[in-house]
Parts: structure tokens; C-alpha cells; sequence
């Protein structure tokens, strides 16, 4: 994995807590956003943690340049919901705060690696909640999911892991990852991140079962 932050003590701070995994190898650090691209370019790494707020080129507008590469988790110390808007349309996998601490740091890498990508509590699930005071849009795709869709499309959006939507659902990992590789396609969604922001722009999050 790689950490992209202009910061270099947040970039110390990083790689000591993720060196100390032996599952997890920092195979690379960059300042900014032409430096990451580089980066990524060259080490091809599984994860990437991405700051937002850099010199030269900040980390959003790297994004696009990074997430065909690599699975990419915005890290911030801000909330706001323009900037969650710019890196889900960025193809980021996910959002997790500075503070968040040494765990859910570890717990986002190993997520994002696996495909399952981890949404910050304390973040993301609030400000993709918001989404749905703004106007509905694709209700209708999500009105195209079957049953069983729809139950694991709202897990996500609530910020469930394949696990955990196994164990509330009673079905196999398998299962899960065929159901959300179908709702990817109906929802038109590059990743989970992406479902969850479909799911709570349709209103349907906030209606019962929601």
C-alpha cells in the first residue's frame, strides 16, 4: 500500500501503525498528488491512503488518475459535503477521518484490500445521510433491485462488511459478492461506496426498513 500526505508526521504516524501488520507492506510515500500518480504508477499498490488538501495537486484531483490503479481511501480532517461529492465521483472506495485511530486505520486498509471497502462511522455514514435531503435521484434503478438486493444494497449503505451482511442475512460470502456485483450493474456503481451513496439519494434509507 501507499500514503499520499503533505504532512510528513501524519506520514510517519501512518506507517508506523500499518508497518507494524505484518498482512500489511508500505511499499511507497509521496507529498502530493503528482508524486502519488508516480507512485502508483510504479509500485501498483493495493491501497492507497489519499489526503485531500496538498500542494501542486491536491488529492481530488488525483483521484481519478489513482482509482484505476488502486483502491483508494480518502483520509481528511474535514467533513464537508462537497468534498465527498468530488471523490465519489472520483471512484474513491472510501473516507476515513485522521483521528479515526490505529484500529479503524488498520481495519479501512484491510477492508479496502479485500474488496470491502470500510466506511468511517464517524464520517461518511453522516454526510451520505445528508445526501437524501437533497433530492432523490435514481430511485428508479434502485426500485429494479430484487428482494434479496435491496436488504444487501441497504446493509452497505449502512455501513455493513461482507461479513457482517452474511452473518444479519444468513447467506455465504459468495452469495453477498454475487448480489453486489449485481446491484453494482443495476445501480450503476464502481464500488460500495458507491451503493450506499445511490441507495441514500433515492430515499429510500429513510423510509421503513430503511
Amino acid at each position: 500500500m501507499a500514503l499520499v500526505d503533505d504532512q510528513e508526521m501524519v506520514r510517519m504516524g501512518f506507517s508506523l501503525i500499518l508497518d507494524a501488520d505484518e498482512s500489511i507492506t508500505v511499499v511507497g510515500q509521496a507529498s502530493d498528488g503528482v508524486d502519488a500518480i508516480e507512485l502508483a504508477k510504479r509500485e501498483r499498490p493495493d491501497v492507497i491512503l489519499l489526503d485531500i488538501r496538498m500542494p501542486t495537486l491536491d488529492g481530488l484531483a488525483a483521484l481519478p488518475r489513482l482509482t484505476p490503479i488502486s483502491k483508494v481511501i480518502m483520509v481528511t480532517t474535514f467533513d464537508d459535503d462537497d468534498y465527498v461529492d468530488a471523490a465519489l465521483k472520483g471512484g474513491a472506495s472510501g473516507f476515513l477521518l485522521k483521528d479515526a485511530g490505529p484500529d479503524l486505520l488498520l481495519a479501512a486498509v484491510k477492508a479496502a484490500a479485500n474488496g470491502d471497502a470500510l466506511i468511517s462511522p464517524s464520517l461518511t455514514l453522516d454526510l451520505l445521510s445528508r445526501r437524501s435531503q437533497k433530492g432523490r435521484t435514481g430511485e428508479n434503478r434502485v426500485a429494479g433491485l430484487s428482494e434479496r438486493e435491496n436488504d444487501v444494497a441497504r446493509l452497505v449503505a449502512r455501513g455493513r462488511t461482507n461479513q457482517e451482511i452474511c452473518a444479519e442475512l444468513y447467506i455465504s460470502l459468495g452469495t453477498v459478492k454475487s448480489h453486489l456485483g449485481n446491484i453494482q450493474t443495476r445501480l450503476a456503481a464502481r464500488n460500495r461506496v458507491e451503493i450506499a451513496a445511490r441507495m441514500w439519494e433515492s430515499g429510500v434509507m429513510n423510509r421503513p426498513n430503511g
